[in-house]
């Protein structure tokens, strides 16, 4: 490998989000731990936040297969280094739900014995969404449920997904004049993260994230979920891989062929008027 360095970085951040985030779902269904959507939320933001500034000189903190094709698509980075970021991503997301469930599986198995939840039948998704996402967020006492179909729970995340790739590049990039510090771009991606999953999570518990959702997913069918971590409906594919894809290019779009030049003509204007000497 020509360049390890990026390997590692999106490897080692995906695997720290991952780690964090689902560690927080867990804690909360076995423990009760966090008392409502907005600790776990933040949990997962601390996560995002954390991974983006150990990594983010390793290899530009991408850690979501959506934010690297959003990435080439707006030639932001060479194709050529797409499958080397996805790799990473997956690698470090499957580790991580790795780490969870050696954590916390004597603890999920005094759980699914004190609530008759048998592992590998639907009924287990309540202890699978601990790794993997399931639309509408699985209760154990079917209190509170969103109704939520196929075409809604894709639209959902796609729509996630675009707002968060969006305000990444809107964060980040040279042609808005009113961007942060670099130095603190990480806290506001980690709160946009909060804020998405505070908004969408009652729904589809907020995926946004290709490999964060199928690295894990795949712990649990390994782990003996089997058919209950992969529904026949196939949600798992068209709802959390192809709709964060599809969300993070249609950002990219939006923003390089809409919102940027729409940033840049305003600096050349007020450029132009600072130079003749007239203000707005």
């Amino acid at each position: 490998m020509k360049h390890p360095y990026s390997f590692v970085g999106e490897a080692l951040g995906t695997f720290i989000l991952t780690l964090f985030g689902c560690g927080a779902v867990a804690v909360s269904v076995l423990f009760g731990a966090h008392v409502g959507l907005m600790q776990v939320a933040l949990v997962w933001g601390v996560g995002v936040m954390l991974a983006i500034y150990i990594t983010r000189h390793l290899s530009n903190a991408h850690l979501n297969p959506a934010v690297s094709i959003a990435m080439v698509v707006s030639g932001r980075m060479p194709a050529r280094k797409l499958p080397r970021h996805l790799i990473a991503q997956f690698v470090g997301a499957t580790l991580a739900g790795f780490a969870v469930y050696l954590l916390f599986n004597p603890s999920i198995v005094a759980f699914e014995a004190a609530n008759n939840i048998v592992r590998g039948d639907p009924g287990s998704v309540f202890t699978a969404k601990m790794f993997g996402e399931f639309y509408p967020n699985p209760s154990l006492d079917g209190t509170g449920q969103a109704v939520v179909s196929m075409p809604l729970a894709i639209f959902v995340e796609a729509f996630a997904t675009f707002l968060l790739v969006l305000f990444i590049f809107a964060l980040t990039e040279d042609c808005n004049a009113g961007r942060p510090s670099s130095n603190t771009v990480p806290i506001l991606i980690g709160l946009t993260v909060t804020s998405l999953i505070c908004l969408t999570a009652p729904l589809t518990q907020t995926g946004m994230n290709p490999a964060r959702d199928f690295g894990p997913r795949l712990v649990s069918w390994l782990m003996g979920w089997g058919g209950a971590a992969f529904p026949a409906k196939g949600g798992a594919f068209w709802v959390y891989i192809l709709s964060p894809i599809v969300g993070g290019v249609a950002a990219a779009l939006a923003f390089t062929r809409g919102i940027e030049p729409l940033m840049r003509y305003k600096a050349e204007r007020a450029e132009e008027k600072g130079n003749d000497g007239i203000t707005e």
